[in-house]
């Protein structure tokens, strides 16, 4: 059924309020039963008085959409709290990619270059503002917890599909620089290893995000009535006994979605972020650099632009550093468990979306089919008994030791901020404790250790009260910055002393502060109420 348009224009507020009510409500009786969607593109302000309009539609009709809203009536639909209580979005940018350079195809969408800065991501269908949400989302949360990858800032309409907008400086894929220096390959693979390893090694709060054991029970499931009983069951039993994990998974790893950009590598298409074991990244690790080409070997030129002998050199040499051994049956061993999931997730894939006019699907699948049958009857567990030599670098939380110098400021206020964000920390007070954290570790940063340079240490602890206790640790000269006298504030400028202002915001600004002088160290402690 067709949608009811209402177009709102103008102003609305009390003057006109009622008018435009009755308006409304007579294209709703001439529209019948067709779901309404308010198109607020012309509308320039709108009142509490028009809020409450809205409001009383949307007690008959919740469904009701609010599109094309511009960014000042937005802020108010957002101050008062209706973008909770009902769909509404924003106004989008319009780009066009005509004679852009593609950056790289995913299974959600096509990234273009739109100049030497930025790339856009365009999804594949209209109604992706879900999607991209939920990328965004993950991917902050990603930062946070000490993945580097690139924050959309801003979404916009291509066409009609959306897209998300991306600063990447001067920035190419690992397949793009593979291409245009082949002799890198083993940097390449290095580099592309120890991502895999940061991510693998890194812990996600309780339901942040999905469990990929799901995804690929669910794959079972859908398999049902395809594989012979004893083979489906088999695998099933598999998959449940695959430990769970709460580690990160990326889960569409390959040398497409890292970048890099300067001297940092970064990880990119974050929409496939999960937790779980690794031979579910493994998997489709597999299918990325082999599986999807093992009937056609031209394929992976198609997607990546090398060929089918380099990827599957890219995927062993990655496997066999990762697991730290150049053992071939330990690298065999793995590549089974992973070509189980892997095989499983293309047969699944190709069902689903059945491509009448390609006679070599259905081939395609078959062979897919028997490979997995011969893995079935050999393979017992997809557990990955050495695993735990892959964990990658072992860091306590809540703990974090940099050289005490001034350009290392960043980093200690995010790794703060993300265990702040992680207690759910409200943002105001997220920004006292910046404000704190900034002048104390500046503070030692110049003079702790000058003319010379030391260690500082930082350690979040967060109580049950809930209350955030943020410990600096240092071994240089003794100082304590409490015995300072507070500065009078009530002075002009011209009359105050220089110095004391940071100490006196942190006291005023945190519930309690303490400093002591213990084995031949400062111990500078803060406490917030969170």
């Amino acid at each position: 059924m067709d949608n009811l348009v209402i177009t709102l224009k103008g102003k609305i507020d009390s003057n006109n309020a009622n008018e435009i009510e009755q308006s409304i409500k007579d294209q709703i009786e001439a529209g019948g039963s067709a779901p309404i969607v308010f198109d607020l593109t012309d509308l320039q302000y709108v009142s509490s008085a028009g809020l409450r309009v809205l409001l009383r539609v949307r007690k008959s009709h919740p469904d009701m959409k609010v599109i094309n809203v511009n960014s000042e009536v937005y802020d108010i639909f957002e101050m008062t709290g209706f973008t909770e209580m009902m769909n509404v979005e924003k106004a989008y940018k319009q780009l066009s990619v005509d004679g852009c350079e593609v950056v790289g195809i995913g299974a959600n969408g096509t990234v273009y270059r739109l100049d030497q800065d930025t790339v856009v991501k365009v999804y594949n269908y209209p109604d992706a503002l879900a999607d991209i949400n939920h990328e965004r989302e993950v991917a902050r949360l990603a930062l946070i917890l000490g993945i580097p990858t690139a924050i959309s800032y801003e979404v916009v309409k291509v066409g009609d599909k959306y897209g998300s907008v991306f600063e990447l400086v001067n920035a190419g894929s690992f397949t793009k620089i593979l291409l245009r220096e082949p002799d890198k390959l083993d940097w390449i693979i290095k580099e592309f290893v120890e991502l895999l390893k940061k991510i693998h090694s890194t812990e996600v709060p309780a339901g942040k995000l999905p469990d990929m054991k799901d995804y690929v029970l669910k794959i079972c499931s859908d398999l049902k009535s395809y594989l012979p009983e004893k083979y489906h069951s088999k695998l099933t039993r598999m998959v449940e006994d695959i430990p769970d994990s709460d580690h990160l998974l990326h889960g569409d790893y390959h040398t497409k979605n890292v970048m890099l950009q300067g001297d940092e590598v970064l990880l990119i298409d974050m929409d496939t972020l999960s937790v779980g074991s690794n031979i579910f990244e493994f998997a489709f690790m597999y299918n990325a650099f082999r599986g999807y080409s093992e009937y056609d070997h031209d394929q992976i030129m198609r997607f990546q632009g090398f060929s089918y002998e380099t990827g599957y050199k890219i995927w062993r040499d990655s496997l066999a550093l990762y697991l730290g051994t150049d053992d071939k049956a330990v690298i065999d061993d793995v590549e089974d468990k992973a070509r189980i999931i892997g095989y499983s997730r293309m047969i699944r894939g190709s069902l689903r979306r059945p491509e009448p006019d390609n006679p070599d699907q259905m081939k395609e699948v078959e062979m897919w089919t028997k490979e997995l049958y011969e893995l079935l009857d050999h393979v017992d567990t997809l557990r990955i008994d050495y695993s735990e030599q892959t964990g990658g670098n072992v860091v306590n939380d809540n703990e974090l030791e940099v050289d005490a110098t001034v350009e290392n400021l960043e980093a200690v206020q995010a790794f703060i901020e993300s265990r702040l964000e992680l207690a759910a920390c409200p943002m105001k007070v997220q920004m006292q404790i910046g404000l704190a954290v900034e002048e104390i570790y500046v503070n030692i940063a110049h003079y702790a250790y000058a003319p010379g340079t030391g260690k500082a240490k930082i350690i979040v602890d967060i109580t049950d009260e809930p209350a955030a206790v943020i410990t600096f640790i240092d071994s240089g000269i003794k100082y304590d910055p409490l015995a300072k006298e507070d500065p009078d504030v009530t002075l002009s400028a011209s009359e105050r002393k220089i110095g004391g202002l940071g100490i006196f915001l942190t006291k005023k600004t945190m519930d309690d502060v303490s400093y002591e002088y213990k084995d031949g160290q400062n111990i500078f402690r803060m406490k917030k109420i969170l």
